[in-house]
């Protein structure tokens, strides 16, 4: 079933919020004018997904995004056949729409999919960018603007979900990570408009929070989880509250160790 897949198109309507962090715009525009694939690698909540929404619009591209997960097949992605009012027709898939009409294809957390979909990937992301649809017999060649994104999460790489190198030496690649300090407190004012002291605020908890990863955290506070406990306390939710329900209960389930978070929100915030 293509309910398999979520896909989502986006064009250029808005562009999302997005506040650079070092040269990723004008890499990500020098290999979409080059039709070089593009592989991101960073940390869960870092915006990796934001940045490749917010270039789609700038770029005025549509982008169809594919959460990648072990179920995925390559039929989700390419297409299948289905029957519609008693006959047999064709379905393009998010990968299939986007090489014929010049958009991005995004998988997230590509490292998910099985292998032998990820395969399919590979004449897409070399110098012959075509795509072989053995259901139909087509031989698509991409459209001049269509452009192969990927992502994942290195944190979560193990031997059996590492990427291939014959996959990964066909991308261009970047590095993402948690902003700077002044960087992730314009993010949350940007994003949410909340006043400068609170963001600072926000980022030191984060910060006191990403010093205890592989100790008592298996993940660390993300800029996403940030944005959510600005939300609600630009909404008019109290602080220490809002950092325990976005942060402290998403993080850990143990009693102690949400105890010592909420310890560290309760010094910054107060009482």
């Amino acid at each position: 079933m293509m309910s398999a897949v979520t896909n989502l198109k986006e064009t250029a309507e808005a562009i999302p919020f997005y506040k650079p962090n070092g040269s990723e715009v004008e890499l990500f525009e020098r290999a979409w004018r080059n039709t070089l694939p593009l592989l991101i690698k960073g940390p869960t909540g870092c915006g990796k997904t934001r940045f490749v929404a917010h270039m789609a619009a700038r770029l005025g591209l549509p982008l169809y995004t594919v959460a990648c997960h072990d179920d995925l097949t390559a039929a989700d992605l390419v297409g299948r056949h289905l029957i519609a009012n008693g006959e047999t027709v064709w379905c393009d898939g998010p990968l299939t729409r986007a090489v014929r009409e010049g958009g991005i294809c995004y998988l997230d957390e590509v490292v998910e999919a099985r292998k032998d979909t990820t395969v399919v990937l590979h004449p897409l992301a070399d110098d012959r960018r075509i795509l072989p649809i053995d259901r139909t017999g087509e031989l698509l060649e991409a459209h001049p603007s269509f452009m192969l994104v990927v992502s994942y999460n290195p944190g979560y790489q193990n031997f059996l979900k590492g990427m291939k190198p014959s996959t990964r030496q066909r991308f261009v690649s970047l590095s993402f990570d948690f902003p700077a300090t002044l960087q992730e407190e314009a993010i949350l004012m940007g994003e949410t408009g909340i006043d400068p002291m609170t963001a600072k605020r926000l980022v030191s908890i984060a910060q006191a929070f990403r010093a205890l990863r592989d100790h008592d955290l298996e993940e660390v506070a993300s800029t996403r989880l940030l944005v959510y406990a600005a939300t609600l306390i630009k909404d008019g939710c109290e602080p220490a509250l809002a950092c325990h329900a976005a942060l402290v209960e998403t993080l850990t389930d143990d009693p102690d160790t949400a105890a010592a978070l909420d310890e560290v929100i309760e010094a910054t915030f107060g009482r």
